[in-house]
């Protein structure tokens, strides 16, 4: 069974049904109180870089590409720590990802929400990941082909070499 994980603007009322309630925007939204957030943690570091939000700037249009490189971004340093924190928290229950965009289903919490939902790797096939229950959590980088940046259980990218066909 995948992870329990929802996607929903911070400025919606929590539900019972929320579970760990996880900010995963760069910069604070607009107009709310900190008090008035209703959340468990803020997750700055596995937010897009700027530029890339930047470059983005929340069209549509640029959402595939936007996926690749921000699937790209996730498989290195900071973001990736953060990536697996998030995939701790939705192994142990039901985790909200929280974003400011109007548009939340083509912004950064549906990219994560769509990598966590993925099955985590077992110790077949990532061996540092030791005996069942111990270890750190998943990461998801594995998911990404290295040729084209795609998630490998997406569409790869047009001509891709890592993908023929």
């Amino acid at each position: 069974m995948p992870p329990d994980v929802r996607v929903r603007r911070v400025y919606d009322q929590p539900e019972p049904q929320d579970g760990t309630r996880v900010l995963v925007d760069r910069l604070w939204p607009r107009g709310l109180r900190k008090d008035a957030a209703h959340l468990d943690e803020w997750a700055k570091d596995v937010a897009p870089s700027t530029g890339l939000r930047t470059w983005y700037a929340h069209d549509p249009a640029k959402f595939t590409e936007f996926c690749r490189r921000y699937t790209a971004e996730l498989s290195q340093g900071a973001a990736r720590a953060a990536l697996q924190h998030l995939a701790a928290l939705a192994a142990a229950g039901p985790v909200t990802l929280l974003t400011a965009t109007r548009d939340a289903g083509h912004s950064e919490a549906a990219v994560l929400a769509s990598l966590l939902r993925q099955p985590a790797p077992g110790p077949a096939q990532d061996p540092a990941a030791g005996p069942a229950g111990a270890g750190e959590a998943a990461c998801y980088a594995h998911l990404v082909c290295p040729e084209c940046g795609a998630v490998t259980t997406d569409a790869h990218n047009p001509g891709c070499p890592g993908h023929p066909g």
